[in-house]
């Protein structure tokens, strides 16, 4: 059949088939077969702010570091799902759209930096400064490696930011804050009331007879949902701490001696001394009044000679490691009490000093706190052997040993808890015992059944955990959760009764009848509340009713729930606002509030308004490719 087809192939007619026919292979290859040659490559760009572009690997930088800031932040690795969860890749693009609408407009304006003010910011950035407070080129160097950054950018970066903030300040930066709105925020922290009110309690409510079948069915099938028994997940933990591997038994007593000299004066009180000072103008006036002391002046009668008063003579009780001045320091706890030094050069001139009391040091003896010494000890040692044995315990964890097997060959404590919620309870309602209980429950809840998880990184350690379980949450029935839905029930009824009651009272005061009157009704003594402040209980007032009554005119009256299963019935008597002093400190802090928040609220307006002028668009495939979500 070749040979038949090179024959054909040598003909017009068969040159002219074999082209067609191998142009539509070419094609067919081109659409079918290696399309993507002729297709557009994925966006390199997730957003466009005027003439500026965001890129992806902008995005994904930004995005990874605010993941890696939330890790450390919670101790537990944040998860694509947990981020997505949190909004976190919107609020990474939101952040840089910010910036980039601010740097557009900066250069639209005009607004530039000059070298000397970026380099002074970047000399005088506490982070590439030495040990002796001065810029340091290596620590500087070391510092843009560690973020991958080369120096023009990362000048660039700075000139940049510069700009923005500039242009912020510009905007927002010193407003005048209205007096109307200080006296406004004034009105509202300082003003008091005063309230006439009377207690609606439950034993008000009368008798409320058992709910029949059908009743607590329908209630309960009305708040099913508040009946549904939670996700309980089982865990096991493992914690690798100082404490932990510490032995106190290794420690020698010579060593626990040697450390408790070391440390002596933090097993006391050290030694202090009262002292009284007497400063003079030259060495030469000093020795003159020395050699008086000698003659059997008084160091009183020196001092009234010298016109210091006996506030001034007094220098105050203190320990040695608490005087400003360590020759003197030196020269007074020398001395006994009562004695009267030589002449000292002290740091502000020549002085005498004078010991009047002295209270010694107390310490605890060796025996009394060796176990301590030796426990601390310990747990120094072991600081230095917490990375060589997680790095053992991460080389069995990679050879699938279990967890249990691990606690055993290190001696390790491994807790095991059968069901926890998500909120760190256990299925009685009781907290569990865990250390750092709460970043592992959420990344246990964040994890599955036999996921080979990162350990969590603690102050002191490592913590390891496996999920052994996965209980899902289900609806209850009826006859698991019947005395919870009957208590329910009976509260409900409580407090409908007593919403009725307080609605009766107060349209009863609303007619003009006295408070003392209406409160004899129902059996109940009428209260006298002043100083009533917002947000604040006093007496058997719960805030919420506090704040109801500030939600009515004075005169004029109301009721609210006062905690779980009492009513407020009241009347304003008085409302009083004291005048605004603006000088004082708390008036400055309350103006420094509201500046903030109005600079907040112009600055957020002005970039919306920008935004809307340069044109904001965003490629969401390119974002998703950013954050690593996509599909």
């Amino acid at each position: 059949m070749l040979r038949n087809m090179r024959k054909a192939g040598q003909t017009v007619v068969g040159k002219a088939i074999a082209t067609i026919f191998f142009c539509a292979l070419i094609v067919s290859f081109a659409i079918w077969g290696i399309g993507d040659i002729f297709r557009v490559t994925p966006a390199s760009a997730v957003a466009e702010v005027g003439s500026t572009t965001i890129t992806v690997d902008q995005v994904r930088n930004a995005y990874t570091n605010e993941l890696q800031r939330l890790g450390r932040q919670f101790r537990t690795v944040i998860s694509p799902e947990q981020a997505r969860a949190f909004g976190l890749d919107q609020q990474v693009v939101s952040n840089l759209v910010t910036e980039a609408v601010l740097a557009e407009q900066a250069k639209q304006m005009g607004l530039s930096v000059s070298d000397q003010l970026v380099a002074a910011s970047i000399m005088n950035n506490p982070a590439f400064k030495g040990a002796d407070g001065q810029f340091n080129r290596a620590q500087f160097d070391q510092a843009l490696r560690n973020a991958g950054l080369s120096e023009a950018g990362f000048v660039q970066e700075q000139r940049s930011a510069m700009a923005r903030l500039h242009l912020a300040e510009a905007i927002a930066g010193d407003i005048n804050v209205p007096v109307a709105a200080r006296e406004a925020l004034h009105r509202y922290a300082s003003e008091r009331r005063a309230a006439a009110y009377l207690l609606l309690t439950p034993a008000m409510a009368g008798d409320i007879p058992a709910p029949t079948a059908e009743q607590l069915q329908s209630f309960f099938n009305e708040r099913r949902s508040a009946f549904r028994a939670p996700e309980y997940r089982a865990v096991s933990v493992m914690a690798l701490d100082a404490a932990a591997i510490s032995k106190p038994e290794t420690v020698s007593e010579t060593d626990a001696r040697q450390a408790y000299e070391q440390r002596k004066a933090s097993f006391g009180t050290p030694e202090h001394r009262t002292i009284q000072q007497i400063t003079f103008p030259s060495q030469a006036d000093a020795e003159a009044a020395a050699a008086k002391i000698k003659e059997g002046t008084t160091f009183e009668s020196l001092a009234t000679e010298r016109n210091v008063s006996p506030q001034d003579l007094e220098l105050g009780t203190f320990t040695k490691a608490e005087m400003l001045d360590q020759a003197v320091a030196d020269a007074a706890f020398t001395l006994d009490q009562g004695a009267v030094s030589g002449p000292i050069a002290g740091r502000f001139g020549p002085v005498l000093v004078r010991v009047t009391q002295i209270k010694p040091e107390s310490v605890r003896a060796f025996e009394e706190v060796a176990a301590e010494i030796r426990q601390q000890l310990a747990q120094e040692r072991a600081k230095d052997q917490i990375e060589r044995i997680h790095d053992e315990i991460e080389d069995l964890r990679a050879g699938a040993k279990p967890l249990a097997e691990i606690a055993k060959d290190k001696g390790l404590t491994l807790i095991q808890v059968p069901a926890v919620e998500a909120g760190g309870l256990d299925k009685a309602g009781n907290p569990v015992n865990l250390p750092e209980k709460d970043a592992v429950v959420k990344a246990a809840f964040a994890s599955d059944i036999g996921v080979d998880n990162e350990p969590l990184r603690t102050a002191t350690g490592y913590v390891w955990y496996d999920v052994t379980g996965i209980e899902a949450s289900r609806e209850k029935n009826l006859d698991e959760v019947r005395d919870q839905v009957a208590a329910q029930w009976r509260e409900d009824q409580v407090a409908q009764r007593l919403s009725e009651k307080a609605n009766e009272l107060t349209g009863r005061l609303e007619k003009g009848e006295a408070i003392e009157a209406v409160a004899q009704s129902v059996g109940a003594p009428v209260v006298n509340a002043t100083d009533l402040a917002r947000n604040a209980a006093k007496d058997d007032l719960a805030a919420e009713a506090v704040n109801r009554i500030f939600a009515v005119p004075v005169g004029k009256v109301g009721h609210a729930a006062n905690g779980t299963d009492a009513r407020a019935v009241f009347k304003v008597t008085s409302a009083t606002v004291p005048p605004l002093v603006t000088t004082t400190q708390a008036a400055q802090n309350a103006e420094n509030q509201l500046r903030t928040g109005f600079g907040d609220d112009l600055l957020s307006q002005y970039i919306a308004q920008v935004r809307q002028d340069l044109g904001v668009t965003i490629n969401q495939q390119a974002l998703r490719r950013a954050t690593g979500s996509e599909s």
